[in-house]
This record gives structure tokens, sequence and C-alpha cells, in this order.
């Protein structure tokens, strides 16, 4: 079959590798065939040169400063939250909140939030899905607060079970936390409708839109959310940068995250006057070679377009699945109806370490292990998994490659 056959006629994927220097290189002796992209995505070069240009050319702190540099920088700085405004249709500017990434993200909603809003005896939802960092601050919270923590269970094929969940809303939820989609499953829960139910029974949603971003059009007015959060990696930007989103009358009832510089308005050694939104959410100097460059890698989605990106990489998921299910040894986990480009699987006999380990001697990158979802890992009584992810610049001819390497392993072991 030819490996690039009905790609979308707006997509030229060889142009599209062309412009990832990282993708070009011998690993253990082979060409780099790189299925890790779940973990993090690789960065074109407008965003390696945008990180490059800030610090040659324009490097210094922003907001406070009134040179000449200081505020290229503040310009540049506030153009990502125009973009991601955009990115995310948010009705204001000031909703976006500049964070470290998604787990940032949560742990400021758990803390924040959940400090005035959650009570004893309140109950946050959350799914048998969902990372650890989608777990953890709401654990914490909820033992401070006294609260309840409840798992929604998943079906065998990794999908949330709504009819639990809907019999476990009450007027006692205050919280609801759920990922967009499943980074150890590629599963994309059915949001709108989830939060739909939530707020029928006056609880507030967040959404882990980790998974997401790269991959599915993100709407949060239709979608009707309270939160949502994105981190750059994992849409072909920067490491240390991301997103929380938040409804502007839910942001202005909360208390800061952190204290110290830029969210205040006022300061004695009396009282402090916090700053407006966005900036109450954002202490101290930021990120802000990340956040500049994160608006290239917006551009670079902007105009391959959302679309054309899922239709290739699921055409990518579906060979994928075809090939590994001929494999009589492969067991795919994880086979949702609708999925983003995660294929995970065990091999019968092949410790799933042992495979990757293996893989890599064949330049092929996968992840292994319980990819930070352990209480899901129990649940399908499993240690771990293989993992391959696909990204926009991958190919089916890849993809052969790891068949073939996976069919010559398992022979070998035999």
């Amino acid at each position: 079959m030819n490996p690039l056959t009905a790609i979308p006629s707006s997509l030229d994927i060889k142009k599209i590798r062309d412009q990832f220097p990282v993708l070009h290189q011998r690993v253990n002796g082979k060409p780099l065939i790189y299925f890790d992209n779940a973990a993090t995505n690789q960065k074109p070069k407008q965003v390696i040169n945008a990180l490059v240009e800030y610090y040659q050319g324009y490097n210094a702190n922003i907001h406070r400063g009134i040179h000449t540099l200081a505020e290229q920088a503040t310009k540049a700085y506030e153009t990502t939250r125009h973009s991601m405004q955009k990115f995310v249709n948010a009705e204001h500017v000031e909703e976006i909140i500049f964070t470290r990434g998604v787990t940032e993200s949560i742990n400021l909603v758990a803390s924040s939030y959940g400090r005035v809003f959650l009570k004893e005896n309140d109950e946050v939802i959350i799914s048998g899905l969902e990372h650890h960092s989608n777990i953890v601050p709401w654990q914490m919270a909820c033992e401070e607060k006294k609260a309840k923590l409840k798992i929604i269970p998943i079906t065998e094929a990794g999908e949330i079970n709504l009819d639990v969940y809907q019999n476990q809303l009450s007027a006692r939820t205050k919280i609801v936390s759920i990922n967009h989609a499943s980074n150890s499953l590629g599963t994309i829960n059915p949001i709108k409708k989830i939060i739909k139910l939530a707020h029928e029974v006056g609880a507030v949603v967040l959404i882990d839109g980790a998974q997401a971003a790269a991959h599915l059009k993100i709407d949060v007015q239709a979608f009707g959310c309270d939160f949502y959060c994105i981190s750059s990696h994992k849409m072909y930007g920067p490491t240390g940068a991301g997103i929380l989103y938040g409804k502007k009358e839910l942001l202005e009832k909360m208390p800061p995250y952190m204290g110290g510089g830029e969210m205040i308005k006022d300061v004695t050694f009396e009282k402090t006057t916090y700053n407006d939104l966005p900036y109450k959410f954002e202490a101290g100097t930021p990120n802000i070679a990340d956040v500049v460059a994160l608006n290239e890698a917006v551009n670079f989605i902007n105009e391959l377009g959302k679309d054309q990106i899922a239709e290739y990489e699921n055409e990518l998921l579906a060979y994928a699945t075809k090939q590994l299910s001929a494999i009589p040894s492969v067991k795919l986990i994880g086979t949702a109806k609708e999925k983003v480009a995660v294929q995970s699987f065990i091999i019968e006999g092949i410790h799933h370490f042992d495979m990757g380990q293996m893989l890599d001697t064949r330049g092929i990158a996968v992840r292994t292990g319980h990819h930070c979802t352990q209480p899901l890992m129990e649940r399908l009584g499993l240690e771990g998994t293989v993992r391959a992810s696909f990204s926009v610049y991958n190919t089916k001819e890849e993809i052969d490659e790891l068949i073939e390497s996976i069919k010559r392993i398992i022979n070998f072991l035999k």
C-alpha cells in the first residue's frame, strides 16, 4: 500500500516533515521514527526560531518596563494571549491565564477554587481514565476540605460509563474534572454531555485538554466548560508553558494561587490589593520566551488546519490499528469508537519495557509503562502497555517499519 495514500489534498507531508529538524537524524544507526507524540511532540523550525529571536533580539522582562526591548517583549507575550483566546474561542482575553502547563493549571483550580468553594462532605468527580495530574490535586483538595472524591468507572473498551456518572451526580457535586482525550488509550470523551449533566446539578467542570489541543477543535463557549487546560509542548510548542482558560466570573471570585510581583496593584505591610485578571494569577517573571514561541505553534496548527490534521491522523490510527490487529500475539488496549491518534497494546510473552527497548534499537521511539495512569492500568489488570502515538508528520511507511520490527522481535524471542 502506498504509505501516503488518502492524505488530505492540502497536506504535503514531506514539506511538513522538513519543518522538524529533530526528525532528520539516525538513532542507533536507524532513521528516527518518533511515535511518542502523546508524551510530547516535536517542534517546527518557526517555534525554534522564535525562541532564538527572543533571546538574541529583545530579551527583557515584561509589563513593567518602559524601554524598547521591554515593550517589544510585552507585545509578543500578549500577542500569544490573544492567539490562545481565538484558539479556544474564549469570550474575553483576560480569561486566558498563562501557566507552566496542564498540571499547574489543574493545581491552580484545585487550590484556588477549591479553597473557597469546596466544603466538608462536598463531592468531586473524576473518571477512571485520568492522568495523575488530574487525580492527585483533587485528592489533596478533598483531603484538606474533608470532601469526597468519586470515580466514574470505564468500560472494557476504555469509555466512560455515562449511566453511572449520571447517577453519581447530586447537589453535593461541586466539581467535575475530566480529560478531553485519554493519554493512555486515546479515548475522546463526550465532554459536552458530561458538562451539561454537571451543570444541571450546579457543579463546575474542568476539562484537561492536554491530548486534545493539537488534534481536536476546541470551543470553550460551545462546550460550556468552566475551565479548560492546555500544555504548549503537546501542540508543537515549547515545554514549560500552557494556559488555563476560566470563565471570567469564576476567576474573579477565586483568590490568587501564588503571591509576588505582577499579581498585585498595591502592597503595604498591612494589606495587599490584588491585580485584575489575568495578572492576578501570573505572579513573578513568567516563562516569556516559551509563551512567545507558543504563538508560532498556534500559527503552525492554524496554517495546516485542525480538520486536515485530524483527518490525516485518523487515517494513521486506522492503518496502525489494522496492522497491529493482524499480529496474533498482539492485544489492543483501548478500543473506544472515538479516539485521538493513540494506540496502546501488549504482546503475549514480552514485557512492555523489553519491547520498548528493542524497538529503540531499531530507531523507533514508543512509550512504555503506565503512562502516569496507574489506576487505569489497575482497572485493566495491567502493569503497563506499549503506546504508539501519531502526529501529522508521521507516515504509514513509518508504521510499516513499526509492524515489521514487532514481527521480527516476536519471531526472534520465540
